[in-house]
């Protein structure tokens, strides 16, 4: 349950209406982040990067994404994940054992549990370790790396942002919003 009201967008500044007629679906988090009127346009503006801009695969993105609501215990970002999960290619059974909370599933190629372990030591260490960051060197470059520490910090400020105000759960938009920053 929500633990402050959302911001509606008619109540907000000028720029923020204005980000909010560019979004292709005015989700909860939006009406959250908008608290935040001076941030809301950046903050939009990453997130859109994030998830149509960068070179990092956007399997390995969505991958490390669900890794990201799975250790945060952000059921929002889960619900709102999986379907550009799946779309960009992650099956059934990777996002079964995502959910499960076992990265080291064989549904996981190489590069993938590398992503996985990545993912969790950022999470869960704020530094990975100096062994899966050599090995993430031979695999990834260096714009590779950092778009994906970006996307994991990303999703950790997100994972906190829902769960601390209580943004209610609602149906994910499937991938409208993800079709429409392609679209662009």
């Amino acid at each position: 349950m929500v633990r402050i009201p959302y911001l509606e967008p008619a109540h907000a500044s000028d720029e923020v209406r204005k980000t909010f007629a560019k979004l292709a679906a005015p989700l909860n988090i939006f009406r959250m982040m908008a608290h935040a009127q001076m941030n809301f346009r950046p903050l939009v503006r990453l997130g859109s990067s994030i998830l149509s801009e960068q070179k990092l695969n956007g399997k390995l993105r969505e991958l490390a994404i669900l890794h990201v609501a799975m250790q945060s215990g952000a059921r929002y970002e889960w619900i709102q994940h999986v379907p550009i999960a799946k779309a960009v290619g992650a099956t059934d059974e990777q996002i079964e054992a995502l959910e499960r909370g076992d990265a080291d599933a064989p549904a996981f190629n190489a590069q993938e549990g590398l992503v996985l372990r990545f993912t969790a030591e950022v999470v869960r260490d704020v530094r990975a370790s100096d062994a899966v960051m050599a090995e993430m060197t031979t695999h990834f470059t260096p714009q590779e790396i950092v778009e994906l520490i970006l996307a994991i910090g990303f999703y950790m400020m997100m994972a906190r942002l829902m769960e601390t105000t209580g943004v209610d759960l609602e149906p994910a938009p499937g991938t409208a919003i993800y079709d429409a920053l392609k679209g662009r």
